[in-house]
């Protein structure tokens, strides 16, 4: 029988106080009673509505029916049949507006804890289970996979299950993209995208770090030279975005795209750093920005002792960030500043150009207040100014996690590629470009999203893939 507590087991975290100092992961994870408790809640709808949210088609009631069971290692094995990365997955993907939104326990109370089981899982089988996936057999073929965030090591995972050998390259010194530099610690632990990555190489996959395609090597070479018969491009979405307002060059401003990746991936924070960050412990930051990144950027300058601020110019209803990150925001101190939009960023070099925003160090914000008007393109009420309501904060440090765009290197190494005025590339609904051979996915089109849907392009890509390369025979 179906268990019919109308909420969710919660989730165990760390106290708000201690977490807001360290960078361990924040939420702990459910225990074995509590998983099976959570899953006993699933209804088992015969349409299966969850799976309809998946981008990545996850046999949902399916794996849930093993965690009732108790069979961990069954539900895993489910998983694993259409995931390359549950562990990163049950901790990242947004899924109160994908496999949750749909499920029928939502209706009227908290939908089925999905995210939370297949966490659970994942975590159950990497501590549980040693013995790595055979590697298959070879069927001859070559596929080069170019970045190796979540798109890439999907398409290279799949490929490399049916017998492709399959070589990644990557541009920084470790493998995992934006789960390694973008995604803090205390989110996303690196040992779960290590084990992650360590599966693939078990399968056979190469990963070559420290190559930036389209100055190490061009795509035309890696098919011309090097005997690649198809590319996966899931080079990600790393140009960051500016407002272009005055200021911004001032020193003790960074792009949130700079600043978490030498936060994540070059521990710049730690003494005797190579390439250290700025001091931020009793400093002011203000992040602009309300997203996901924004709330990243917010809470890893917490953690380096600042008081810090989100300044985002909608209200708190339109914040993009997942509501839970949001709520883990606000208990570990950090202040939401809505309705506002920085017009400068205020800096001085002297006693005499305390206000010139073209010298020095950053010293402040000037803002002005917003309010809603009509719905904008995007479906949100666009912002207005609020006439005569400009003001300054004082400020010691700003991030700006306003998004980010395609590096534009690989299209203007790549003949015949080509690209949206947004600067993603154009594929097809196989992932295919305006290249023969040549397909992309995730940020690279698509421009900044979510790690899943990242992951359901390189699945799509990799079909493709397999399918022209048969045909080719």
């Amino acid at each position: 029988m179906a268990n019919m507590c109308p909420n969710k087991n919660p989730m165990p975290h760390q106290d708000p106080v201690v977490r807001a100092g360290n960078f361990q992961e924040v939420a702990l994870g459910y225990t074995k009673e509590q998983a099976i408790d959570e899953a006993q809640r699933c209804l088992h709808c015969k349409n299966m509505p969850c799976v309809s949210g998946c981008p990545v088609q996850i046999r949902i009631p399916d794996f849930i029916a093993k965690v009732a069971e108790g069979d961990f290692e069954a539900a895993y094995q489910i998983i694993a049949q259409d995931s390359a990365l549950p562990a990163v997955c049950g901790r990242v993907c947004p899924q109160e507006t994908q496999c949750e939104s749909k499920c029928v326990r939502g209706i009227k109370h908290e939908s089925v804890g999905i995210g939370r089981l297949e966490r659970f899982v994942a975590d159950w089988h990497n501590a549980n289970v040693t013995e790595q996936a055979e590697k298959p057999a070879s069927n001859g073929h070559k596929v080069a996979v170019i970045g190796s965030g979540p798109s890439g090591l999907t398409c290279a995972g799949d490929l490399a299950r049916k017998g492709y050998e399959v070589t990644v390259y990557e541009a920084l010194h470790l493998a995992g993209g934006v789960l390694v530099y973008g995604i803090p610690e205390f989110r996303l632990p690196k040992s779960i995208v290590q084990k992650e990555v360590d599966g693939l190489k078990a399968l056979g996959v190469k990963i070559e770090t420290n190559v930036v395609i389209g100055r190490s090597i061009t795509i035309d070479e890696l098919m011309e030279e090097f005997g690649f018969e198809a590319v996966f491009i899931g080079s990600g979405a790393g140009l960051p975005m500016f407002m272009h307002i005055p200021g911004e060059n001032l020193k003790g401003v960074y792009s949130a795209n700079e600043f978490l990746t030498r936060i994540n991936l070059m521990k710049a924070y730690r003494e005797g750093a190579d390439t250290p960050i700025m001091p931020l412990k009793g400093k002011k930051v203000a992040v602009v920005g309300g997203g996901n990144v924004a709330m990243d950027a917010a809470r890893c300058s917490k953690r380096l002792g600042a008081d810090v601020y989100i300044v985002y110019r909608r209200s708190e209803a339109e914040l993009p960030a997942r509501a839970e990150e949001v709520e883990h925001a606000k208990e570990e101190g950090i202040i939401f500043k809505t309705l506002t939009n920085p017009t400068a960023i205020l800096g001085y070099n002297n006693p005499e150009d305390k206000r010139d925003p073209k010298n020095g160090s950053v010293v402040g914000l000037t803002c002005v207040e917003m309010e809603l008007g009509e719905p904008d393109a995007s479906g949100r009420r666009r912002p207005i100014v609020k006439e005569g309501s400009e003001f300054e904060m004082e400020m010691d440090c700003v991030i700006m996690a306003l998004g980010t765009s395609p590096n534009p290197l690989i299209k203007s190494t790549t003949k015949g590629l080509e690209i949206n005025k947004r600067g993603g590339i154009i594929v097809n609904e196989d992932g295919l470009t305006s290249r023969e051979a040549v397909y992309a996915g995730g940020d690279a089109v698509t421009g900044a999203a979510t790690v899943i849907l990242a992951m359901g392009a390189g699945k799509t890509a990799a079909k493709a893939i397999d399918e022209y390369l048969l045909a080719k025979k």
